[in-house]
């Protein structure tokens, strides 16, 4: 058997018997968490200088250099974490639009009639601009852009939101009567308005932006009509 010691903060020294090697691995246990927990902080400060620097460029003209650079490490460092900025790219998507399933289908599961989902929709984005405009920027920036595997990824992602939109509206009662595929079809409007108002968001100064939600407003209100008359 060996004694380990633990020195605390106010320097009072701790003994205590433990089995052979314990000491030893919980040292390396230790050492294996702070390893663990600076790689963490590594990946995201890349991540984080990518954000930064891709507010003024595309992807496609992102350096590994320039990130590396403004996340203060050595160009070695990136292939620890990324094969390259293409797959740093997409971890900014699922960084940028995972944690988002949850928040829209709460804000189409809102209870009352279709203007109170109206709002509450329109307020989710502009609130989603005004908390992550970097993350906003680059999606509505490379889903279009010049990167096959970014573009694929936000349609993946974007394709699973119109699902769960799709299912979601499935338990509205104007649903009543309507087929899968029209459906999908309505919640593929859904989510496209929402990227588009998120873009108009984007460009447009904070002074003017209450225009954009009026106008977002009136437009799902319109897609709402047609809803309602489409088995007409």
């Amino acid at each position: 058997m060996n004694t380990c010691s633990l020195t605390t903060q106010s320097s009072e020294t701790y003994l205590w018997i433990v089995p052979e090697n314990a000491c030893l691995l919980n040292g390396m246990s230790h050492l294996s968490g702070i390893r663990q927990a600076q790689k963490q902080k590594t990946r995201q400060a890349l991540l984080d200088a990518a954000l930064g620097l891709l507010e003024e460029q595309s992807l496609s003209s992102l350096g590994l250099r320039e990130v590396t650079r403004a996340a203060g490490v050595a160009p070695a460092a990136f292939y620890r974490h990324f094969r390259d900025t293409a797959d740093l790219g997409v971890v900014l998507v699922d960084e940028a639009l995972d944690s988002l399933h949850g928040m829209i289908r709460t804000t189409l599961a809102t209870t009352g009639d279709s203007d109170e989902r109206i709002a509450a929709t329109v307020e989710l984005i502009a609130g989603l601009v005004r908390g992550y405009p970097a993350h906003v920027r680059f999606i509505a920036r490379e889903r279009h852009g010049g990167v096959a595997t970014v573009r694929e990824a936000i349609a993946r992602q974007l394709g699973l939101f119109v699902r769960e939109v799709a299912d979601e509206l499935a338990r509205h009662p104007e649903s009543e009567g309507w087929d899968q595929d029209d459906l999908l079809m309505l919640a593929g409007l859904y989510v496209d308005h929402m990227v588009m108002t998120a873009s108009e968001f984007l460009v447009t100064p904070e002074t003017d932006r209450d225009r954009v939600a009026r106008t977002a407003r009136r437009r799902l209100r319109l897609v709402g009509l047609g809803r309602r008359h489409w088995l007409d």
